[in-house]
């Protein structure tokens, strides 16, 4: 059975709501730029608030597509692993292992052909079955620890 928050049983919402997370994130796995167009047109609300704090000069869906033009030059090879999908409500939580391996510029950083291996969670809220919200938390840090642009302290990882 799927299931929801402690247990409960998913609603038709949840469940669709969560089959459409997988399916955001299966199509950014493509690295295939305008599979990615076509599905952020198709699954996310052109006006969707943003609420991860990204450098661009757009919103909305416009920001997601560039988000992810950025990470597919950076790691062309990026894959999004999706280890929790919670859900409850019009939210899903999606917790993931990113991957991918440094070959392009990222951040200032000129490529490394270091492999990167960093964690993120997302929150998108969904209305009429469409995302219209998002806030995200990324591990930047670990990401620049690992192409070697930030100090590595003992005991942390």
């Amino acid at each position: 059975m799927n299931a929801d928050i402690a247990g409960a049983p998913a609603t038709v919402e949840t469940a669709r709501n969560k089959a459409i997370v997988e399916r955001f994130c299966a199509a950014m796995n493509t690295n295939d730029e305008q599979v990615i167009a076509r599905t952020i047109d198709e699954l996310v609300e052109p006006d969707a608030t943003i609420r991860t704090p990204v450098p661009l000069n757009v919103t909305g869906a416009e920001a997601l597509k560039q988000v992810f033009t950025t990470l597919h030059r950076a790691y062309p090879d990026l894959r999004i692993t999706v280890e929790d999908l919670i859900a409850e409500g019009d939210k899903v939580v999606s917790r993931n292992t990113v991957k991918g391996t440094h070959r392009g510029e990222y951040l200032g950083i000129a490529p490394t052909g270091k492999a990167v291996t960093y964690n993120e969670i997302f929150i998108f809220r969904f209305v009429n079955g469409r995302i219209a919200e998002t806030w995200g938390v990324v591990d930047v840090l670990s990401q620049l620890r690992q192409l070697g642009a930030a100090p590595m302290l003992p005991g942390v990882s």
